[in-house]
């Protein structure tokens, strides 16, 4: 008789398919938040980082993962560059190394006879443009987007 009764109380009391949504819910909303707020942020991040290290060109001011500061004097291949650290001093590095692009050169304008030789020995001597400060991080970032800044 009490048996009976025991059963009874585990089964839930009726409470159906409403009680698995209700244990669902939770799961579901801390899906939906580490979305929001660490893998679509860091999914742009690599996509912004893929654009730069595409873009690099001569004349091009950068930083290294290793923080050292230099000028792109020459793309070497798709996977290397070479950088001028100081007066004389050229090191090849991976692309991938470049976190940050201080400054930007404009393209070389290509002469009437040889392409290659005007992107080679063309100097650069007008100022660098200005760069544009970098979107706002975390939830300041998240925030902005979703009430219509950029």
């Amino acid at each position: 008789m009490f048996i009976s009764k025991a059963w009874a109380q585990a089964a839930g009391g009726g409470g159906g398919a409403g009680a698995g949504i209700q244990q669902f819910l939770p799961f579901l909303l801390i899906i939906v938040v580490f979305y929001f707020l660490l893998i679509r942020p860091q999914q742009a991040k690599a996509k912004r980082h893929k654009e730069l290290i595409k873009n690099l060109r001569r004349g091009d001011r950068v930083v290294t993962q290793g923080g050292i500061l230099g000028t792109v004097s020459k793309v070497i291949n798709d996977g290397e560059v070479q950088v001028e650290l100081a007066e004389g001093v050229r090191v090849r590095i991976l692309r991938n190394a470049v976190t940050e692009v201080l400054a930007k050169t404009e393209p070389v304008a290509a002469k009437e006879g040889d392409e290659s030789a005007a992107n080679d020995d063309a100097a650069n001597d007008a100022p660098p443009p200005e760069t544009k400060p970098a979107p706002p991080q975390g939830i300041a970032g998240l925030l902005s987007r979703f009430l219509g800044g950029k």
